[in-house]
């Protein structure tokens, strides 16, 4: 039986420029399969975006094809990339987008990286937008490595492309610091320190601003309105409030610190 190719779509465009999209692939590999990650990223947060990606795409079978747009720089002197990330279970995937750190938290949690600079122009659409590469030029792209083409033929590999870390929080004399990496649409605060730095058990008793909250292992072991911390299908430390909102509930939005004692 034949396996459509998988490409994965993820942008901050909303419910009508991916569509475009979709039929630019789907001209070139008529049998890919396309599955939307998200088309809901915040407008122009490259951050989050990269988080969304990086949580998901390990989830897709090998030879997976990512095409990811957060693309602030569109039009200007910002590269192109292709990247190819190998677990070392030898499982492949493919991420396609702009060089502005969207795509290497994703390709970096795979395995170890290459990226080339997309200067092939025979695989664009023969008229390219300078405000619509995701169309003209990543999805292309993508479309084709998907159907065989070796990723080094989109162009020269490069070293210097724009990097982004979340970092990892840290536990000293008992006080826990970290960073607010993602907040989703629940207000669920996602942090950047991970289970192993945790440490925590069910029923531990936490304080942030001032305001005690109990760690758990889900939502439903605390009231109604009542904050808690856990780990989060992500691996990472997550403040909440069940059936509430944590950013509004502690004032606090992407990229803020935050600290947490135990």
């Amino acid at each position: 039986m034949f396996l459509a190719m998988v490409i994965t779509l993820l942008s901050d465009f909303g419910d009508v420029y991916p569509a475009s999209m979709k039929g630019v692939i789907l001209g070139i590999a008529p049998d890919a399969s396309i599955v939307d990650i998200s088309h809901s990223v915040p407008r122009q947060d490259v951050r989050a975006g990269a988080f969304v990606l990086m949580t998901c795409a390990r989830y897709f079978p090998s030879g997976t094809v990512h095409v990811a747009v957060v693309d602030p720089g569109v039009g200007t002197e910002r590269l192109p990339i292709a990247v190819m990330a190998e677990s070392v279970d030898s499982r492949i995937h493919y991420f396609i987008g702009p060089d502005n750190g969207l795509l290497v938290p994703a390709a970096r949690s795979i395995g170890e990286l290459k990226v080339y600079e997309i200067t092939n122009t025979g695989l664009f659409l023969s008229s390219v937008s300078s405000t619509f590469h995701g169309r003209d030029i990543f999805a292309p792209v993508g479309a084709h490595i998907s159907k065989g083409l070796n990723i080094s033929d989109v162009g020269r590999q490069i070293f210097d492309f724009i990097d982004l870390d979340f970092g990892e929080g840290m536990e000293k004399d008992g006080v826990l610091h970290g960073n607010i990496i993602f907040i989703d649409s629940f207000g669920n605060i996602v942090t950047n320190i991970p289970s192993k730095v945790s440490g925590f058990k069910p029923g531990d008793v936490l304080e942030i601003q001032e305001k005690r909250i109990s760690f758990q292992k889900s939502y439903g072991f605390c009231k109604d309105g009542e904050p808690l911390a856990l780990i989060g299908s992500h691996g990472y430390l997550e403040i909440a409030v069940n059936k509430g909102n944590a950013a509004a509930y502690f004032n606090k939005k992407q990229g803020d610190d935050i600290i947490l004692k135990i």
